[in-house]
């Protein structure tokens, strides 16, 4: 099975990484072409489109003016070290064995607003760029326009090469936008989180995120094959709830 998680926005260049062979992302000719359209906003038209204070703006302006290839450490960072926030707290990469880690690197890809598709060893320099922001580039108005098939394709690219049969989709709405699920050659299997609240189950952003991180690192320690397997997710008390589910939307539960 090939998974697809989100980035985040919250980055963590201070911190070191685990000393290892890193590689650079596989899009960055594409990468480019947005980095150096960036680079052509001011810090007030950055802190607009992307509804950011004004000092988050202007670090933003410099990480673009920064921005150059090939990517070395420790400018750079591996994309499953660098970025923070619920989905990565789940995983928690820096815990996780040799085996497992390994295991993420070869079926995990970051979908990104800059770089495309990120393998979990990709060096990546800080970045914000959301793949819902409108920045209007030289192949259309956003970012889904900018990126057409080309995610699609890198992805159908790894399927075959693993010879996976099925994409995990642990990404959120706004960045599993950019695949084309149509043009995947394999099904596309989406978990659902739901967390009891006030009498009932619903789906509560801060919990389901962290669900997603878990489990990609259940995914990872077990080296799960099949969606099957999948099912027998139990981590922090989420439950496989049948009675809900589809094949290619199982809904797990937890309750307090």
């Amino acid at each position: 099975m090939l998974a697809v998680i989100s980035p985040a926005k919250s980055l963590d260049f201070k911190t070191s990484a685990p000393k290892r062979e890193y590689t650079q992302p596989m899009l960055l000719e594409h990468s480019q072409i947005l980095a150096d359209r960036a680079k052509q906003l001011t810090p007030a038209q950055i802190a607009s489109l992307m509804k950011i204070s004004d000092k988050l703006a202007g670090l933003n302006a410099a990480r673009f003016t920064q921005w150059q290839t090939p990517f070395v450490e420790p400018q750079a960072k591996a994309s499953i070290y660098a970025f923070t926030g619920d989905v990565y707290t789940g995983v928690d990469a820096l815990s996780l064995d040799e085996s497992a880690t390994q295991w993420l690197n070869e079926h995990l890809r970051i979908l990104s607003g800059l770089y495309g598709v990120l393998r979990p060893f990709d060096l990546m320099m800080p970045y914000r760029l959301e793949m819902g922001i409108k920045l209007d580039n030289s192949r259309g108005k956003d970012l889904y326009a900018f990126w057409g098939n080309i995610i699609t394709d890198l992805l159908n690219e790894v399927i075959r090469e693993q010879q996976a049969e099925y994409l995990i989709n642990l990404a959120s709405n706004e960045y599993f936008k950019s695949v084309n699920v149509q043009h995947l050659t394999v099904p596309v299997i989406s978990p659902v989180f739901k967390d009891f609240k006030n009498g009932q189950y619903k789906i509560i952003s801060f919990y389901a995120k962290k669900a997603r991180g878990m489990m990609v690192r259940y995914m990872a320690e077990n080296q799960l094959k099949t969606p099957n397997e999948l099912l027998q997710f139990d981590v922090d008390g989420y439950r496989y709830c049948p009675d809900e589910s589809t094949e290619l939307t199982p809904v797990f539960k937890r309750h307090p």
